[in-house]
Formats: structure tokens, sequence, C-alpha cells
């Protein structure tokens, strides 16, 4: 018959979760792209399934600023485009995990997977960019009437006309390039690793962006480069109105997963 010292033993909670970090390599990099490269060309369709959607997003939001003149729809779509990301980037995840593990790829599963998401702790990871996006975009306007307070701006065409051929408009990209590097060099610290590491294991979301700054700071300068290179990507991936993120976000999305894999692991 148990006691209830038997009893207390089998009621205790489970060990937490012990990750470890390694450092990565400038191989890893490469080995981890590889792999993000050839999860796109196994299932093209879903994945870029993933990026047009992301796109669309992008794609309203600047119809928003420069077609139907709708503070409402920019507000709507300038919510939305943050908060999506995270959840889209979970598909990637799941179809890459997968395929790691020598499972089958199934639409209807991964699909199933990302909407499951909003139940665990990938919500607070939208609301870290969702205040990404709105800091920056805060810190755009000020730049704006600090540099710019003067000069009439009111439609693309001539903002871009001060921008390029104005002292106070270099002031402005200058500065502005400064904070958005800033900015989005936080912004990767916390969830290079803390998105596909919350997609895997069943810890908070506040665990998984430490565990995202201790890769950053086990090897920085490789970290740090790849961070660039996102950034140059995703720069050219909207530069010709977002068509280039169909290709780019899952590309990304499934180089994150490997990349998370080969430098997390857990006891």
């Amino acid at each position: 018959m148990p006691t209830d010292t038997d009893q207390t033993q089998d009621q205790s909670p489970p060990h937490p979760i012990r990750l470890n970090v390694a450092a990565a390599t400038a191989a890893d990099i490469k080995a981890a792209l590889r792999a993000g490269l050839h999860d796109m060309k196994i299932r093209p369709g879903l994945s870029l399934f993933f990026g047009l959607v992301y796109a669309a997003f992008g794609g309203l939001l600047m119809a928003g600023f420069m077609v139907f003149d709708q503070v409402w729809i920019v507000i709507a779509v300038g919510v939305g485009f943050p908060l999506v990301a995270p959840f889209l980037a979970a598909g990637l995840y799941e179809m890459s995990r997968r395929r790691a593990r020598g499972e089958t790829v199934v639409t209807s599963e991964v699909l199933l997977v990302v909407f499951n998401q909003q139940r665990r702790e990938f919500g607070w990871m939208a609301l870290v960019f969702l205040f990404a996006f709105w800091l920056w975009a805060y810190q755009v306007r000020l730049l704006l009437a600090l540099f710019l307070q003067h000069q009439p701006s009111q439609t693309l065409e001539s903002l871009t006309t001060l921008l390029f051929t104005t002292p106070e408009g270099f002031g402005f990209l200058a500065v502005g390039s400064c904070v958005g590097a800033a900015l989005a060099t936080g912004l990767f610290s916390l969830t290079v690793i803390a998105m596909p590491l919350l997609m895997d294991k069943d810890i908070d979301f506040v665990t998984a962006m430490i565990t995202s700054v201790k890769t950053i700071q086990k090897s920085p300068v490789v970290m740090l480069s790849w961070g660039g290179v996102v950034g140059a990507l995703s720069l050219i991936a909207i530069a010709p109105v977002f068509i280039g993120v169909i290709i780019i976000f899952p590309v990304l999305g499934h180089t994150s997963w490997h990349l998370y894999e080969r430098l997390v692991s857990a006891d």
C-alpha cells in the first residue's frame, strides 16, 4: 500500500528543461542556410504560401500609405503586419521540424499547428514584434519632426526629394539608419532562437528570449554578421513592393529552424 511519502513523490513537479547553448560558427550558418533552401525545394508551394500571406500584409500596409490615404487601414494593417509574422514562421518551423525527423509534411496538419500557437507563448512573441514595430514608427515620426519640421512633405514625391537632396534629409537618413540598426539588432538578439525554441519546447517566452540572447553572447561576431545578412535580405525583399518577401521569408524561416537545432540542445 503506497505511503504518503510515495504519493508526495508521485505528485512532485517535473524537472525544468535545461537548455545548452553552443557557439555558432560560419559553417553552422552555411549548413543551416543550405538545409533551409533544401526544405523550401521539397515543398515549395506550402513554403511560398506563407511568404505570400506575409507579403500581402506588407502590400496592404504600403497601399494604405501610398494609395488609399486612409488612416484606419494603415493602423489596422500596421498592427497585423508584425503580429502575423511569428505565427506564419511557426508553419515554416513545423515543416522543417517534420522533415528533420523523417515525418511527412501534411499541409492540413501544418496549418493546424500554426492555428494552435495562439494558445501557447507565441502570442507574447507577437507582442514583442508589435512593440518593436510601433517603437520604430514613433522614432521615424519624431525624427521627421526634428529634421524636416519646416519642410513641405505632404506627398511621397516631395518627401523623397527632401530626403535625398537637402542637408536635413541626409541628417534624417543618417540618424534614422543608426536608430533603425540599433532596434533591429535588439529585436534580432531577442528572437533569432526564441521563436523556433518556443515552437519546439514547452517553455515561457522570457526564457526563450534569454536563451536567444545567450546565443549572441556565445558568438557575437558570427551571429551579428548573420543578423546583418538577414537585415540586408529583408531590405532587398521589400524593395520591389514586397514581392521578394514571398521567397525571402520562407528561406529565412526554414534556416532559422536549422540554426536553432545546431545551437540549442536540452537535457
